[in-house]
């Protein structure tokens, strides 16, 4: 059974003008990415230039290594840079899979609170003072069911990562649901993809590798099956409704 929107007692702040500092870091961080061109480094192309390097550095200080990698992760989650899949495919090359898994969930989890709890804070309220009573009616239906979409969302990979980070936040999904169905949610898609990147090593020589070869008919049928399960308790109890 889902927690019950009245039960979420956690509230948003409410909207201000002055809050919107809150996202200069975030409109800083984008701007300075591109101006600096550090694009080029979040590639396959650099990965496979830049892999003995980065190889020796792993093996001569692992910890620091680890925690420079969750560290950037982090950062490109939460500012919303664009690469976060080359990322993960470059930690399960560099790493493998079984230490990169961890680091990228972990990683993940922080990025997207960071920026739900920014968006959260800068905007508050704003959409639903803005849009009218059917926001109110779109945001009340959501928080029912909170933790049956969350998941649903977050384990079939439909909608943009980033969107999904932002939109809990305007619809008033609780600090707790959130980080729990984040953590939980892209353990399967990024258990993939780090599995993918570590053997990625004879595609990056041939230079022939592409998201196709990892998101195969059966992992997204996989994946479906999963988004299935955390949308059928809201589907059975429609179903129940329907039928009283």
């Amino acid at each position: 059974m889902q927690p019950e929107a009245a039960g979420n007692t956690e509230r948003r702040p409410v909207w201000s003008p002055r809050r919107l500092w809150l996202l200069l870091p975030l409109g800083l961080a984008l701007i300075l990415f591109f101006a600096l061109d550090l694009q080029r480094f979040v590639s396959l192309a650099a990965v496979r230039e830049h892999q003995a390097q980065w190889r020796g550095l792993i093996q001569e200080h692992l910890v620091v290594a680890m925690l420079g990698y969750i560290a950037i992760y982090t950062a490109f989650v939460a500012f919303s840079i664009p690469g976060a899949f080359v990322v993960t495919l470059t930690g399960g090359f560099l790493f493998g899979a079984a230490l990169a898994f961890p680091m990228v969930v972990v990683a993940a989890t922080l990025g997207a609170t960071l920026l739900f709890l920014v968006a959260r804070s800068a905007l508050g309220n704003l959409l639903e003072a803005k849009a009218g009573p059917w926001f109110a009616r779109l945001e009340q239906g959501f928080q029912r069911d909170r933790w049956s979409y969350m998941l649903f969302l977050r384990v079939t990979p439909i909608v943009p990562f980033f969107i999904v980070n932002l939109v809990p936040a305007f619809l008033g999904v609780d600090l707790l649901c959130f980080v729990v169905t984040t953590f939980f949610g892209i353990m399967p898609i990024a258990f993939i993809y780090c599995l993918a990147g570590a053997g990625i090593g004879d595609a990056l020589q041939a230079g022939s590798f592409s998201i196709a070869a990892i998101l195969t008919p059966k992992v997204i049928l996989a994946l479906g099956g999963l988004g299935f399960l955390a949308i059928l308790p809201v589907i059975l109890r429609r179903f129940r409704k329907t039928v009283r």
